[in-house]
């Protein structure tokens, strides 16, 4: 009688792809974790089209990073330094490889909860552009982009790119302008500049 063959374990880890720059065409590992939804290449595309003059020696903050594609795709088009939140251990562990992999010294991940990290006040130097690209539908958002406007995290005039839910109730704050806006599918793409507001 003939044994039958063991069943393999199915691998459904995936990867990400850069698009552009020094980067481009690399393939990067990602770990199946539950609640990561990396973005698309179609979103990625529009996002860094719209950041075009913006990225080069940009310091950038990858909040619920996942499998890190935007700060990844970011410090494939020069951007000064990337640093990765990441709260599972897995996907955290994968960044770090794929940091390794990419042979960066101008990465680093934090592996932490977004907004316990953000809510603290930031002492070091601020970011010029943040990605923020939550879980959906967790609430998770808003109280990152209060975080970074309260606690000091931003330059001046820093770029933050929110990608959330299409029917999501979300208020920027007030000293952040929606400079370029796009819906794809379920998915609300918007980046804000921050800006001074004059007091009344």
């Amino acid at each position: 009688m003939r044994k039958k063959a063991p069943i393999n374990k199915v691998n459904t880890d995936g990867f990400i792809r850069v698009i552009s720059g020094k980067f481009k065409g690399r393939k990067l590992p990602v770990k199946d974790v539950e609640g990561l939804r990396p973005t698309t290449d179609r979103i990625k595309e529009t996002v860094f089209n719209w950041l075009m003059q913006d990225t080069r020696d940009a310091r950038v903050l990858d909040c619920f990073a996942g499998s890190g594609g935007l700060g990844f795709e970011a410090l494939s088009r020069f951007a000064a330094h990337t640093d990765f939140i990441e709260l599972d251990k897995q996907a955290a562990t994968q960044l770090q490889k794929n940091i390794t992999t990419l042979k960066l010294d101008n990465a680093s991940v934090i592996k932490d909860n977004a907004l316990t990290f953000l809510q603290k006040n930031n002492a070091a130097t601020p970011y010029s552009l943040v990605f923020i690209d939550p879980p959906f539908r967790k609430g998770l958002a808003q109280p990152c982009c209060d975080a970074l406007e309260a606690q000091n995290w931003l330059t001046s005039d820093a770029l933050i790119y929110v990608e959330v839910e299409k029917e999501l109730s979300f208020s920027a704050p007030k000293t952040w302008q929606v400079i370029k806006e796009k819906q794809a599918g379920q998915v609300l793409c918007q980046l804000y500049q921050r800006v001074s507001i004059d007091s009344d």
